[in-house]
């Protein structure tokens, strides 16, 4: 796919925009006077996969989060700050990569060049955070409610002031928990700058609520070629933000690497127990980090074409499967060894 043009800025080492690769991040939630709890949590997801670390930052006693979190993983950390504009100030003196701000709740325009200045002095990218429940009262009052146009018009416009304080590292969000509204949000966006775009649906809902809702806004956006970097929101664990993340990125084109299983929904035709199989072999191999395509198919029909397509596949049978490896069958099993041996292949790839 041909990705949008978008202006390149780095969180420490990492880079979002200008055709680097989109980025996956989350947030810690652990609450922020716990600061052994939240370092523990942090090493968690860099060694899930994540590659940006939101931290919240609600008083001066969380600003020491900051370069604990330093200390221990070697991922950035983006503080979020809301409503006093010192803590920010603060956490760029206390090493963090990235600000994220809403400048509307940070106070006036001398606040806002003060954050200005310093993330520009320490060259850290700002995150400009918008979302539905944030609007100011006259752009609410302009559009009548919430809208994807009225998103965008509070984005630009907090951009605008960051620009008449000279400054240009900016990542744009505008997040809603409607996923029409996100979406034309971000499309919106995406023709009128050029300044990275943060995708999410923001109060996504719980794990199965969150995964759709965010696969169905942030993939297609990708799809379309739009967005830099990505966190789902999944009222969880943020481990499993980063998981799904991850899928969604390999799902979409825009990440290689990994385990991509393909499985058949099973039909009357089916002679095994497909669906438990399935789940098995996706458990086992969720840590696995081959490149490979593994094909889980409940019989003749679909099952030996699909399989053949894969680097490794079973084909099922009556109580029975088949294993088949680059195009070719390579053994029979019946089903209460069929996972064992199919293991034992994947294990030799």
């Amino acid at each position: 796919m041909e990705r949008r043009k978008s202006k390149c800025v780095y969180a420490g080492s990492v880079p979002i925009g200008g055709g680097a690769p989109v980025t996956v991040q989350s947030m810690l939630n652990v609450p922020s006077n716990q600061i052994g709890e939240n370092a523990a949590q942090a090493l968690e997801l860099e060694r899930a996969g994540c590659e940006i670390i939101r931290v919240a930052v609600p008083d001066m006693d969380a600003v020491r989060l900051v370069s604990v979190l330093k200390e221990t993983v070697g991922v950035p950390i983006v503080a979020d700050i809301h409503f006093d504009y010192r803590l920010a100030l603060e956490s760029a003196a206390a090493g963090v990569d990235k600000i994220r701000i809403n400048p509307g709740n940070i106070g006036g325009e001398d606040k806002v060049q003060a954050v200005a200045k310093a993330c520009r002095e320490k060259k850290l990218p700002i995150r400009i955070g918008v979302n539905s429940g944030s609007l100011e009262k006259e752009i609410l009052a302009k559009y009548g409610a919430p809208t994807a146009e009225a998103l965008v018009e509070s984005a630009l416009y907090h951009a605008s002031l960051l620009n008449r304080f000279d400054f240009d590292d900016i990542v744009l969000s505008m997040k809603s928990s409607s996923v029409p509204m996100m979406y034309e949000a971000y499309r919106l966006a995406a023709e009128k700058t050029e300044y990275p775009l943060h995708l999410g649906v923001t109060e996504a809902g719980t794990q199965w609520n969150g995964l759709i809702k965010s696969s169905a806004g942030i993939g297609g956006l990708l799809l379309s070629g739009v967005g830099d970097t990505v966190r789902v929101s999944l009222t969880d664990t943020p481990v499993k933000e980063v998981k799904a993340g991850l899928d969604l990125l390999r799902a979409v084109g825009c990440r290689s690497g990994g385990v991509q299983i393909v499985s058949c929904p099973s039909c009357g035709r089916t002679r095994i127990d497909l669906i438990s199989l399935a789940r098995r072999v996706e458990e086992l191999l969720r840590d696995c980090q081959k490149n490979i395509t593994v094909a889980i198919m409940g019989c003749v029909v679909n099952g030996p074409g699909e399989a053949r397509e894969a680097d490794i596949g079973i084909c099922g049978g009556d109580q029975c499967g088949v294993i088949i490896k680059k195009g070719q069958v390579i053994r029979r099993a019946p089903e209460d060894r069929l996972l064992e041996e199919f293991m034992k292949e994947i294990e030799k790839l």
